[in-house]
């Protein structure tokens, strides 16, 4: 009885399989990528120095000399990813997709140094009705789209071009030659800053309103353009210590984003560029913030301002086998519509630098599947005081830094 009873479940394991079979495909891809650089100074990063973003500022010890100019190097693999794409059966009379994408770029921490970890870069579920389609899971945010340069470094443009993967329903809409997108997003490994401390999921959960994007692009033949509006909707606290007492408070800060982007690509030239008039895209790894501009004499509740900042970048790739690149981007800090409390009582990303800038030249090699890149950028942050009546940033000294990035990579 009992193996009859094995031989029952096993043929009914197999049926199950083979219809599973039946109505779903996979298709493995991945790369297995490696990365060197050298930096001429030490700069904001994250993931192990892989992820570049700007220049530390100055910081002279007793003799004068600058703590921070010191030249590093390095090398890292663990960029390396592996994804899955799905395509199921119909539902709801809509062809079914799936995605799921891992690397190994999380960390963890043990006695013996940091290591690195699976985590989850994609994993969503899309429904696709033809004209219109329904993303549920986690992808690109919006702010980064389908427009991005085309560098050797990692961090694809990042601070210029904002960097972000996010939890989302976005629906599209296609009529004619334009896609309406529309898009309600969460926070999850990407975050914002506030008075709790920076990369808080608190702010957002609090909130309860997700963040809000819609955006419109018209395509033909290469060419892309469109526009975007964001909304993001964060509580920075939910009580407020006054001496020895402790009160309830209801505080809240709204950003709004615009943004404009282009793109032609041809069998030998990809032009790409964006611009972006944003406020407090901290959790997009843009420059930007919010200060405090009041407090209640009774409860200490905060009220906050924005602080502006206007993005730009251009990337231009020339080439086939053999390619050469362009790349340029500039931030500016625009200040904030109302005076500040204090300069001290700011919460963000690079909120004393005033402007931003980098330019990068670079050479790569394509074959197959196998790509070898070189590339050199120079990064200039100009540093200063927050002026607390206008937000702005005076008095700027620059730091920069030169940094030489070279690549390996074999997709598969």
């Amino acid at each position: 009885m009992k193996r009859f009873f094995l031989l029952i479940t096993a043929a009914f394991v197999f049926v199950s399989v083979s219809a599973q079979m039946k109505d779903f495909s996979y298709k493995f891809y991945g790369r297995v990528r490696t990365d060197v650089f050298y930096n001429s100074r030490h700069n904001v990063e994250s993931v192990e120095g892989a992820f570049f973003m700007y220049p530390k500022d100055i910081q002279l010890d007793p003799n004068g000399e600058d703590l921070n100019a010191v030249s590093n190097s390095g090398d890292f693999i663990f960029c390396t990813r592996l994804g899955l794409d799905i395509t199921g059966p119909m539902l709801f009379n809509a062809k079914t997709t799936a995605k799921i994408e891992t690397d190994f770029g999380g960390f963890s921490t043990s006695v013996l140094g940091n290591f690195t970890t699976l985590r989850i870069r994609h994993a969503y579920v899309n429904l696709d009705w033809g004209r219109s389609s329904l993303l549920v899971g986690q992808t690109w945010h919006p702010l980064f789209g389908e427009v991005l340069p085309s560098i050797v470094n990692l961090n694809t443009g990042c601070p210029f071009q904002p960097f972000s993967r996010s939890p989302q329903l976005q629906y599209n809409y296609k009529f004619s030659r334009f896609n309406l997108k529309a898009a309600a997003v969460f926070q999850n490994q990407y975050r914002s800053s506030g008075p709790l401390g920076s990369k808080m999921l608190e702010y957002s959960r609090d909130a309860v309103v997700p963040e809000m994007f819609v955006g419109i692009d018209y395509r033909k033949e290469g060419f892309i353009v469109g526009v975007g509006a964001d909304v993001l909707t964060l509580t920075p606290r939910t009580q407020s210590t006054k001496g020895e007492l402790t009160y309830k408070v209801s505080e809240r800060n709204v950003s709004a984003s615009l943004l404009a982007f282009a793109s032609y690509s041809s069998e030998w030239w990809k032009l790409n560029a964006k611009t972006i008039y944003g406020q407090n895209n901290v959790h997009t790894l843009s420059l930007g913030g919010y200060g405090v501009t009041s407090i209640d004499p009774v409860t200490g509740a905060y009220d906050y301002v924005n602080f502006n900042h206007s993005t730009s970048w251009v990337n231009v790739v020339y080439g086939k086998k053999w390619q050469v690149g362009l790349f340029g981007g500039f931030t500016k800090n625009l200040g904030t519509n109302k005076p500040l409390v204090s300069s001290s009582m700011t919460y963000g990303m690079g909120m004393d630098i005033d402007k931003l800038y980098n330019m990068s030249v670079q050479t790569d090699y394509n074959i197959k599947n196998f790509t070898i890149g070189v590339e050199y950028s120079y990064s200039v942050a100009d540093y200063g005081t927050i002026q607390t009546a206008t937000g702005k940033v005076t008095n700027t000294h620059a730091a920069d830094n030169h940094r030489i990035a070279a690549l390996c990579n074999y997709s598969f």
